[in-house]
């Protein structure tokens, strides 16, 4: 594992925990000799990853839509800032760079990348571990549908399993470098229920 995505929102939210784990995660990340990529903003919990990363000595790879290059402000201070397209081309382009995807507090964009990766993993298209840091219970709901929807027969316990839980960045690291995906097969047909 060489390169970590790190998804996360473009503000600080409310509870000032999350920009400390947003910190802590980038601090991590160069303690155990892993490359940042991310959305490439330098604003909220993106910069301050980012952030961190950077002062700790690390490489940051910024991947950008040029839209939302004013919007969130691009990051201009790190190693590498990919300008790109398209949302679409973003995350292409991070999912390729990356070994694994980590969720940290965020909106709905962070929720659809989340998603996203989850989904190809599932598909089987990567095998690459997806993970949430569920600072302060951030990600309590969102855990509960996934164990909700598994219960219900939407998906399988194995593709559950797919989404790493942890309530520190070193935890959910510590994680990720044992993960092995689960073997892919045919989502649910009606009768297994």
């Amino acid at each position: 594992m060489r390169r970590i995505c790190v998804f996360c929102g473009s503000s600080d939210g409310r509870d000032s925990t999350y920009r400390s784990v947003a910190r802590e995660m980038g601090r991590l990340l160069v303690e155990r000799g892993l490359e940042l990529v991310y959305g490439g903003g330098n604003v909220g919990l993106m910069g301050a990853v980012a952030d961190a990363v950077l002062e700790a000595g690390g490489r940051v790879t910024g991947v950008i839509p040029d839209g939302l290059l004013a919007r969130e402000r691009g990051h201009r201070e790190v190693t590498e800032l990919e300008v790109v397209g398209s949302m679409h081309e973003r995350k292409a382009r991070m999912a390729e760079l990356s070994d694994g995807f980590i969720a940290l507090p965020g909106g709905m964009g962070t929720l659809e990348e989340l998603a996203e990766a989850l989904t190809w993993s599932q598909l089987g298209i990567h095998g690459k571990p997806c993970g949430v840091v569920n600072s302060a219970g951030y990600f309590d709901p969102l855990i509960a549908f996934f164990d909700h929807a598994a219960a219900e027969g939407f998906m399988r316990p194995e593709n559950r399993s797919m989404l790493l839980v942890a309530e520190r960045p070193g935890e959910l690291l510590d994680a990720f470098a044992g993960y092995r995906a689960p073997a892919v097969k045919r989502w649910l047909e009606p009768r297994e229920l």
